[in-house]
C-alpha cells in the first residue's frame, strides 16, 4: 500500500521555529519516525514538504496515477486560505486524514477554519508529532476496512 504525506509551508522550520508551539522535533525525525512506523504495516510513505501551494496541488493531482491510496497531509497555513488545496484533494477522491501539530482551536479564531478538513475523513491536532501516527493508523484502518 502506498501513501503520500504532505507538509505545507513553513513546516521545513519545525525544531527551531515557536518550539513552544510546534515542538523541537525536526520535520526529518518526525518524517523518519513515521516512515518506520509505515515500513512495520508494509506501507510505502512518500513525503513532499513544499512551501508553494501549486507544488502541493500538481502532488495530489500526480497521486490518482501512482496509486496512491490515502493522504495524509499537514496544511500548515494554507489550512486556513486555500480553496484550491481543497478542490484538489476533493477532485482525485483520495481518503484524506488532516494533521497539525498545535491544537489549532484553542489558538487565534483564523486557525478555527479549515478548507480541508471538509473533504477530509478527520483531523487530527494537538498532539504534537504523535499526530502523524495517530493519522497513519487511522488511515490504514479505513482501508484495511474498505
Amino acid at each position: 500500500m502506498k501513501l503520500l504525506l504532505l507538509n505545507g509551508p513553513n513546516l521545513n522550520l519545525l525544531g527551531s521555529r515557536e518550539p513552544e508551539i510546534y515542538g523541537a522535533q525536526t520535520l526529518d525525525a518526525i518524517v523518519a519516525d513515521l516512515v518506520k512506523l509505515a515500513v512495520a504495516h508494509q506501507i510505502e510513505l512518500i513525503h513532499l514538504q513544499s512551501n508553494h501551494e501549486g507544488e502541493l496541488i500538481d502532488r495530489i493531482h500526480q497521486s490518482r496515477s501512482e496509486g496512491i491510496r490515502g493522504l495524509i497531509i499537514n496544511p500548515g497555513g494554507l489550512t486556513h486560505s486555500s480553496v484550491s488545496l481543497r478542490d484538489a484533494i476533493a477532485a482525485v477522491g483520495i481518503p484524506t486524514v488532516e494533521v497539525h501539530l498545535s491544537n489549532v482551536h484553542a489558538r487565534e479564531s483564523f486557525r478555527h477554519i479549515s478548507y480541508v478538513s471538509g473533504v477530509a475523513l478527520g483531523q487530527i491536532s494537538g498532539f504534537g508529532a504523535q499526530g502523524y501516527e495517530l493519522a497513519l493508523e487511522a488511515l490504514r484502518h479505513h482501508l484495511d476496512q474498505q
